[in-house]
């Protein structure tokens, strides 16, 4: 019998677990023969359905989500047209809310799984041609034979820790540039936006496993690993011992995680600055930072609490955090969205994401839209629409936003620059928006020298003052010295000056000078910077102040 999985992705960077963690339950059970056709949302149709029909598989299962979900139904349903016989089968975040209208609408999937599959995907293997036993798998949605609707509730694992782990599947890719851990699984929040919300309890790995999976990561030579936990501290024990654990494989592999600021006590504060720069990536969950927001999404966590957690993490100098903001939530308006930016932007987040709501299956805020007077889209990725907060225009323009964070703040070579435009000037955000609008480049992909090109014409325009801050940047960036921002920099017959601040990097003199002037060129103010003379690299490899 042969078991044919989809693994289908948003890009090639991502892997799902699913496969490899359903495989590793099963791999000892020789009646089956797995089989995996990979590919990625933005390929052929026709191409993916080809693979698939050339193995001629008893069973065609996969994972669905909101951005593989339109994709993966029309490659499901050419692949029952060509084999009428094969079973298909479904689980992932699609399905944890009611199925009865996905099942009617495409009877094309026998059945779906809700919830956590390891241990019910496996006996509807062994029951699969035996259709009067589904009634007692958990998490299993179907019609029967009569056309009734059958629903088994949701699948929880409660022996977590006794799962095989998915490392151990011949599925689990090596080849990624990063890979997923999952050291608990459950969310003590209840936030009404997640599909974790009300996944309880939280099951944990114990240290010492950590340890031996870590171990397997590092000996294939896997720098980034992405830890699964919804809330990495929600146990300040728990993570204080995985913190000391991820020191041990410093700086062989750099972890990622998500961090509740609201939660962090002085002893947990003191583990995160004794870490070795580069250890870690936070992701902080904030979505907004107003309280009657957070209060209607259900979020714990006071907003004080969260907002001076927050500022410490963004102050840490041996590690990055990044902000999310989402866009849509209850009661949030356009305008509280830019002050957030402009809050975050004073902590000096690593990164801004500002996201616009999706209403997943399964959560309470899809549950209960109307109450909340959230319109939102019944095909996914099911974004908001508009609520009593937010009109459709402004959360086009929350949407503008967002891109314009990614294009300048979330983006090295600009994000000091942008940064001191955001604080200093307070009307920036929305006359540069309307500005990158009126030229229609808000949408447009923009290299990362035309990016310079556009805010240093701006700047040059509306605020003159910052023009040289923009050319600073597009120096250290290295950018080329004979476009526009460089009109100033001067670069021939130049001597060092009798006395200079050195900033980066030591003085050669067979280093390439050049020099941007600040304020009158007579006075000799200005900043230095230094190339290689016999190296084909664009950045400067010294800096100083005179």
């Amino acid at each position: 019998m042969k078991l044919l999985w989809i693994d289908l992705n948003s890009s090639y960077a991502h892997a799902s677990l699913a496969l490899p963690a359903l495989h590793a339950q099963m791999k000892d059970d020789t009646s089956v023969e797995w089989e995996m056709v990979s590919a990625t949302i933005n390929e052929n149709v026709g191409m993916v359905v080809e693979q698939i029909y050339l193995k001629h598989p008893d069973i065609v299962a996969s994972t669905a989500w909101l951005f593989n979900h339109e994709v993966l139904m029309h490659i499901l349903s050419r692949v029952k047209a060509l084999l009428p016989a094969c079973t298909i089968v479904l689980g992932g975040p699609e399905f944890l809310g009611n199925n009865e209208q996905f099942l009617r609408v495409h009877p094309f999937v026998r059945c779906v799984f809700r919830g956590e599959g390891e241990e019910s995907f496996p006996q509807w293997m062994e029951h699969r041609d035996k259709p009067e036993r589904w009634s007692e798998i958990p998490g299993l949605c179907y019609v029967n034979s009569e056309g009734q609707y059958r629903d088994n509730g949701t699948a929880r694992v409660l022996r977590f820790a006794e799962l095989v782990p998915p490392e151990q599947s011949v599925f689990f890719n090596w080849n990624k540039p990063f890979v997923q851990l999952e050291t608990t699984r459950g969310c003590f929040n209840t936030c009404a936006f997640c599909v974790s919300g009300g996944e309880k309890p939280v099951r944990t790995l114990d240290i010492e496993t950590i340890r031996q999976r870590l171990d397997i990561i590092r000996a294939h030579s896997i720098r980034n690993v992405r830890v699964l936990d919804r809330t990495f501290n929600y146990n300040t024990r728990h993570a204080k011992a995985l913190l000391e654990l991820f020191r041990m494989y410093h700086p062989d592999i750099r972890f990622h995680l998500e961090i509740h600021p609201a939660l962090l006590d002085d002893e947990l504060k003191e583990e995160l600055n004794r870490l070795p720069s580069g250890l870690l990536h936070l992701e902080a969950g904030i979505q907004s930072l107003h309280e009657e927001v957070l209060q209607a999404s259900l979020r714990k966590g006071s907003l004080d609490a969260s907002l001076s957690g927050l500022r410490y993490l963004c102050s840490l100098p041996n590690m990055e955090t990044h902000a999310d903001l989402i866009a849509g939530l209850p009661h949030y308006r356009l305008e509280q969205i830019f002050d957030d930016v402009r809050t975050l932007a004073e902590y000096q987040a690593g990164e801004i994401q500002l996201e616009s709501l999706k209403l997943l299956p399964g959560t309470a805020m899809r549950n209960h839209a109307e109450e909340w007077g959230i319109s939102y889209s019944p095909y996914p990725p099911y974004e908001v629409l508009r609520t009593d907060a937010i009109t459709p225009e402004e959360l086009q323009t929350a949407r503008q936003l967002s891109r314009l964070l990614d294009a300048y703040y979330n983006t090295p070579a600009w994000q000091e620059v942008t940064r001191q435009l955001i604080l200093n000037k307070p009307n920036f955000l929305h006359d540069f928006l309307a500005y990158l609008i009126a030229g229609n480049l808000i949408d447009q992909p923009m290299s990362l020298e035309k990016r310079g090109l556009v805010l240093y014409s701006y700047c040059k325009q509306i605020y003159p003052n910052f023009a040289a801050e923009v050319t600073r940047a597009w120096i250290e960036a290295g950018m080329s010295l004979k476009k526009e921002p460089a009109e100033h920099v001067k670069t021939k017959r130049l001597a060092p000056p009798a006395q200079w601040q050195v900033m980066q990097g030591v003085y050669r003199t067979d280093l390439r000078l050049c020099f941007l002037p600040i304020g009158s060129e007579e006075e000799g103010h200005g900043w230095w910077y230094g190339f290689e003379s016999r190296m084909q690299k664009a950045e400067p490899v010294f800096k100083a102040l005179s």
